[in-house]
């Protein structure tokens, strides 16, 4: 049976969408919840992914399990080996492949659509080619990768999303967020929804409104990259 294993930060922050896809697929879930143990009581799964979470990609001084986050993507992305990075996971993805990681001086929350580049518009991103609002969560920033390729971006952050080949892909947005659980996100980044601002009612209403279109393009999407990832088609 084919293995996946998730390295979750926070516990509303999870595959979401992303898992039945998975399971449908035939894949056997396995959970780490981050800091608590060692990735190396895992072995090796066919695909890795990592979650997103409140912290920074470069606060392993603050959070020393960083570090190991960071060496086993080091170690996987250099054998090509399948891994999906979503928000926190794709600018640890980044760092490992030696781009820089930032705070954007800004927050960026809330549902805005992604520009696609032309490798965008002929990557797995193709479904969000026409506009639909992603959920958008973050206040750092990876730049693309030497070697990737960049596919989307929006007005705030330029680098949206990236991939290398077709075993790897880092999504700065949340496409694997169930919408219909969104007070779960409003209550567990309560502070920083206040600290910044964020109107409340927006985000029920945007999820409301774009929740099953949503969830449609993330099944496109990530089936189609599973697709890519089952068929040996490293690039």
């Amino acid at each position: 049976m084919k293995t996946v294993l998730a390295l979750r930060h926070v516990p509303f922050e999870d595959l979401g969408l992303l898992g039945p896809v998975l399971q449908q697929r035939g894949y056997a879930v396995r959970i780490h919840d981050a800091g608590v143990g060692t990735l190396d009581g895992h072995p090796e799964p066919d695909l890795l992914v990592v979650l997103g979470g409140p912290i920074g990609a470069f606060d392993e001084a603050a959070y020393p399990f960083l570090a190991d986050t960071l060496a086993r993507l080091r170690a996987r992305l250099a054998r090509r080996l399948p891994v999906l990075g979503i928000c926190l996971g794709a600018q640890l993805m980044a760092r490992a492949l030696g781009a820089r990681v930032a705070p954007m001086g800004h927050k960026e929350i809330g549902f805005a659509p992604l520009a696609l580049t032309l490798d965008g518009e002929r990557s797995v991103l193709a479904p969000l080619a026409h506009g639909t609002p992603v959920l958008h969560w973050h206040g750092d920033q990876f730049d693309s990768p030497p070697g990737g390729q960049r596919l989307a971006a929006t007005p705030l952050c330029p680098n949206q999303a990236f991939a290398m080949g077709t075993h790897a892909l880092g999504l700065q947005f949340h496409l694997e967020a169930d919408l219909s659980r969104m007070e779960q996100w409003l209550i567990g980044h309560a502070c920083e929804l206040a600290a910044a601002g964020v109107d409340l009612h927006a985000l029920r209403s945007g999820a409301r409104e774009h929740g099953a279109a949503l969830a449609r393009a993330a099944e496109a999407v990530f089936g189609a990259w599973l697709d890519g990832i089952e068929t040996g088609g490293s690039q």
